[in-house]
């Protein structure tokens, strides 16, 4: 199959020209000695010479499976049968494994030259360092200048070393998809949509679900890849990664941090503490590597065979048995350990999953006359899955039970949920919270209303727990599952109340509100998982690469620097130089989420020259930029040269012909939506928000950043869902959702309150 020039990358026709010098340059050098030096020493030449010609043939052989694939993605485009398209899908697949395959050795080849050449190196620093007169041998006959291929052996040691460096950070394509796909939309899709489905399958293989890697018919792991591809859809814009991620960080500059709390009403104490009491049992859920890997960064393998009891084996039999657990009971023990229970507290639980099967625990507390059920969040890639499936779903009257069938739902509640059916809900959540429900209620009968599950064997009518309340908690993907399994349950069970932290907006506005007496939800901050949804993210899609257009001088060096600075994110929130100016900050700069910034005046110079001042400001530990230097993360970052580069957000942004204007104007907002647009999720129940009190703020930066945190103060107040709509680009929006930071509000809330009361009733008295 022949392919076009201009199909091809210059840096594939740069690196092919030099593969073909470096395999005649060689085979040249061999030529002429292999009388005089032995085939040993010969050896690395000829493995240098040979990798260079199979790299050619490779490449070629890749350009061709290229090719292929994006022809097939264009006559997809074109088909409108279903059969064709399940047809052309397969077929596809198949080129893609094709592409893949010639694509992965080019990488092998990539590293054998790379470690030819370093042996080459060090190899002949070694004989030119030498002060002997040479001997027989390539390399030192190398070393002599008066040697007639002294120069030509100069040459091939160059490019050796050139071509290897530079195959480290070229990738493997030799077309460029954009030849082909130019600005059709479906075309990225598609593509994308292959590119994400063999490399979530690939990665679930390596850890150990090879079951994922044969599957022929469009599973769930294709679901989610469909997702992403949808996501990367920007491409069609003449949008590159690293641009996203600029514009990603430039409206982090721009975006306001969170919702004022001022004027807001205080989140009710009793929900407060309660909820301080529950988040333990919801964070002790997370029984494997994830919760001592996030706290203990160094030492997590040993504090996890520590809370596994797997110093204590004699203790197994002590331990409950539960589903899926491992011969010691690890999981079980690790609950209690972290929840500090005694082994009889521990009643029913699951660890094993496949997909949309959450884990669980339930606990039965005497002492509070309290069963308590606890669901897991995401800790392991089948959890992944289940936040990756998330189109919507219809729900049923059975999912929306405890809101129909209760009489303890005020009747105008009720009549609002009945009358507007259909009814949404996150399609992965719904699925694993119809399953927990009957692992834990079982299935009753055609004409029985009771249910025989180990949750009604403790609540039911003369059980050891009846009359018992029953709270439902979960941390993220745990909270969403748990607000689902409430609302199933809270007909059978109307002592019943969830606590979700930190929970995925999971369920369309009015079962959101209908359950508001029942459910809680608390976030922390501005932790991304409470604003994850479709709409949210194609939103903060386009808004980023809208506030971007609208600055048509940006050029490739700001580019890059915005793009190192939004990578180094996380570096930034855990530098403990950098961690009181940005405490300081978020309690100074809370505003409202409710819509992306697009005022182009509020990018101005000033800012400008805040991202890309680099220089040097001494000892000063206070100071911001000095995190982002070129000098200091220069290993990160490919330059390329202005002449060549041309700002994709550049065009007239009110012109509606160019590619950027056309991707924009296909986004729905919350004011254009269509009936065609997948509905709005929203956070489950009364929502209660976390943040740093803006009226106790920390001005002292001589104390140290763990002291700052100690003595930081927090404010739990009442929000509205809709303001968790849109994503909130900040320094500390996966930070926030690590658990413990949300208990350590929670208790820190409490501490200041029961200090309020100890000074009031002294005033009193």
């Amino acid at each position: 199959m022949g392919f076009g020039f201009r199909h091809v990358r210059r840096v594939g026709i740069v690196l092919a020209i030099s593969n073909a010098l470096i395999f005649l340059i060689g085979a040249l050098l061999i030529s002429q000695t292999y009388l005089l030096c032995d085939l040993r020493s010969l050896l690395p030449f000829a493995a240098v010479s040979l990798a260079a010609a199979i790299r050619i043939i490779a490449m070629f052989q890749t350009a061709v499976a290229q090719q292929s694939a994006a022809t097939l993605i264009l006559d997809d485009e074109d088909s409108s049968s279903t059969t064709d398209r399940l047809l052309l899908r397969f077929h596809r697949r198949g080129r893609y494994k094709k592409w893949l395959r010639w694509s992965r050795c080019t990488v092998a080849l990539t590293v054998i030259q790379f470690l030819c050449a370093t042996y080459l190196v060090s190899k002949s620093a070694y004989y030119f360092a030498k002060d002997t007169s040479p001997a027989v041998c390539l390399l030192e006959l190398g070393w002599n200048l008066h040697w007639r291929n002294h120069t030509l052996l100069s040459i091939f040691m160059v490019l050796v070393c050139l071509v290897a460096l530079a195959q480290c950070f070229t990738g493997s394509d030799v077309l460029r998809w954009r030849s082909f796909y130019e600005s059709h939309d479906n075309a990225w899709k598609s593509h994308y949509r292959e590119v994400f489905d063999n490399g979530l399958r690939e990665t679930l293989c390596c850890l150990g679900r090879v079951k994922y890697l044969t599957a022929k018919e469009e599973d769930e792991v294709y679901s989610v890849a469909r997702l992403l591809g949808d996501l990367v859809a920007y491409r069609a814009s003449g949008t590159g990664h690293m641009e996203l991620l600029a514009a990603l960080a430039l409206l982090q500059q721009n975006e306001k941090s969170s919702e004022s709390s001022e004027g807001s009403m205080e989140a009710p104490e009793m929900r407060v503490k309660e909820a301080a009491t529950l988040h333990t049992f919801a964070e002790a859920a997370y029984t494997g590597l994830l919760l001592d890997v996030g706290r203990n960064p160094l030492m997590f393998l040993c504090l996890w065979l520590y809370r596994q009891g797997v110093l204590s084996p004699w203790a197994r039999n002590r331990r409950p048995a539960l589903d899926g657990d491992n011969w010691w009971r690890g999981h079980a023990a690790a609950f209690l350990k972290y929840a500090n229970l005694p082994p009889e507290a521990l009643r029913y639980g699951r660890v094993n999953q496949v997909k949309c099967e959450a884990a669980y625990f339930i606990v039965v507390l005497h002492h509070l006359q309290t069963v308590v059920i606890a669901i897991r969040g995401t800790e392991t890639p089948e959890d992944l899955i289940t936040d990756g499936l998330c189109k919507e779903c219809t729900l049923s009257a059975d999912d929306l039970s405890g809101l129909i069938n209760s009489n303890y739902i005020h009747y105008e509640i009720h009549q609002n949920v009945t009358s507007s059916f259909p009814h949404y809900g996150h399609s992965g959540i719904v699925e694993a919270a119809r399953e927990v429900y009957m692992q834990i209620e079982g299935t009753p009968g055609e004409h029985d209303t009771e249910s025989y599950g180990p949750l009604s064997k403790l609540l039911g009518f003369g059980c050891e727990c009846f009359g018992y309340n029953v709270r439902i908690v979960g941390h993220s993907l745990g909270g969403a599952i748990a607000a689902l399994l409430g609302i199933k349950l809270y007909n059978r069970y109307p002592n019943l109340h969830v606590y979700s932290y930190g929970p995925l907006p999971c369920v369309d506005l009015v079962v959101a509100n209908a359950c508001s007496s029942f459910i809680t939800s608390i976030i922390y901050g501005n932790e991304f998982s409470s604003r994850l949804s479709i709409g949210s993210m194609m939103r903060l899609r386009a808004a980023a690469i809208t506030l971007l257009a609208q600055d048509p001088k940006a050029d490739s060096a700001m580019i890059f620097r915005l793009a190192r600075r939004f990578l180094f994110i996380s570096q930034y929130e855990r530098n403990n130089k950098d961690a009181e100016h940005e405490a300081l900050c978020d309690i100074d700069n809370k505003g409202s989420n409710n819509q992306v910034v697009q005022d182009a005046s509020l990018w101005t110079e000033a800012s400008k020259r805040d991202l890309l001042v680099t220089a040097d400001h001494g000892d000063d530990e206070h100071d911001e930029i000095s995190l982002w230097d070129d000098s200091r993360a220069s290993d990160h970052i490919v330059e390329i040269d202005n002449d060549e580069f041309t700002n994709p957000f550049a065009s007239d942004v009110h012109s509606r012909d160019d590619p950027v204007s056309q991707f924009i104007d296909s986004v729905p907002t919350s004011e254009n939506q269509s009936a065609d647009d997948p509905p709005e999720m929203y956070l489950p129940g009364f929502v209660i928000h976390i943040v740093p009190d803006k009226k106790r703020p920390q001005t002292d930066l001589k104390r140290s950043w763990r002291t700052m945190e100690r003595e930081r103060c927090y404010r739990a107040y009442i929000a509205n869902r809709e303001s968790f709509n849109d994503i909130i680009v900040s320094p500390s929006m996966f930070l926030d959702h690590l658990p413990w930071r949300c208990h350590k509000a929670l208790q820190k809330i409490l501490k200041d309150q029961t200090a309020k009361d100890q000074i009031t009733e002294c005033h009193l008295s």
